[in-house]
């Protein structure tokens, strides 16, 4: 049974024991499908371009995924305190749980109001969606040293020059800008420093659209799981694209090459930005409305 109660000026969402029982269930069950096997591989040394780069990339480890958070303004009601999350942000009263918006660390708001302000004004700009992931193609572009080293190149150092000195490097992310070689980076058209950070995401990039997953979970527990899990989910399969689109060959991972060095690899590639973009759309606005709810709450 789920119920509304007015307080104070949020209307807070109340959820019976068998509801939120089974949201969490259903939380943990979603996640273990994709965890449990990369776990065990993960056990053999065995490694995984896609996952071994959500959780390294990003520091939000298996096991914080796994955890399951209401988020703010949601009752739950309870018959035995040791069945509740384990939370400390948690505030026990009368057999109902909520989290404590007092809890809430006032010097995170500056921050907060931050993300919420770019998760704005890059979703609200027209997406741009000529890059066609060369992004890790200049990551590698005449260097010294690889970074994926584990993963084998399917061209030769001289074929990847020739192809990034074919084409105008368009990159608008800083963070994947950052990781390009040292030649690489005089031959992007944009000059990307943290100072234009803000100024230059723009939503059609698989890069700002894999961020909504760290965006995400830098709000946990504040955040409902099934945000911050729709937000992984949509990231997984953005980096399977972007590993397909690059210059390393990760068939033996179940991913074929999108191969953009062709006209049809890259007509491919804007199909699946494209996707990519649309599926992220929805992703945005419940990261969003987490924000909204959580500055709203305690701001």
């Amino acid at each position: 049974m789920i119920q509304k109660t007015d307080i104070s000026e949020e209307i807070e969402l109340k959820l019976d024991e068998n509801r939120w029982k089974q949201l969490k269930a259903d939380h943990q069950m979603a996640v273990s499908e994709l965890l449990d096997p990369y776990l065990e591989n993960r056990s053999r040394h065995m490694k995984d371009p896609v996952l071994d780069f959500l959780f390294e990339y990003y520091a939000f480890r298996p096991a914080h995924l796994s955890r399951w958070s209401p988020g703010i303004g949601v009752v739950l009601e309870y018959r035995d305190p040791a069945d509740l999350p384990e939370l400390s942000e948690l505030t026990v009263r009368d057999h109902t749980a909520r989290l404590n918006p007092d809890l809430f660390p006032e010097k995170r708001i500056r921050s907060l109001s931050w993300i919420l302000s770019l998760l704005r004004k890059s979703g609200n700009k027209k997406p741009f969606f000529g890059c066609f992931g060369m992004h890790e193609w200049a990551m590698v572009y005449r260097a010294e040293e690889v970074r994926h080293d584990q993963i084998p190149l399917r061209l030769s150092d001289e074929e990847i020059a020739e192809f990034v000195e074919s084409r105008p490097l368009l990159c608008t992310h800083f963070d994947a800008f950052r990781f390009f070689t040292d030649k690489a980076i005089p031959l992007n058209r944009h000059n990307l420093n943290r100072d234009n950070f803000e100024e230059m995401e723009q939503p059609g990039c698989v890069h700002t659209n894999m961020d909504l997953y760290k965006w995400a979970f830098k709000l946990y527990p504040w955040i409902s799981s099934e945000v911050i899990r729709e937000a992984f989910f949509n990231a997984v399969e953005t980096r399977k694209v972007d590993m397909q689109a690059s210059p390393y060959d990760a068939t033996e991972f179940g991913l074929k090459p999108i191969k953009i060095e062709t006209e049809a690899g890259r007509a491919e590639y804007l199909e699946r930005q494209i996707k990519i973009y649309e599926n992220s759309q929805p992703v945005r606005e419940r990261v969003i409305e987490g924000y909204e709810k959580v500055l709203r709450t305690v701001g």
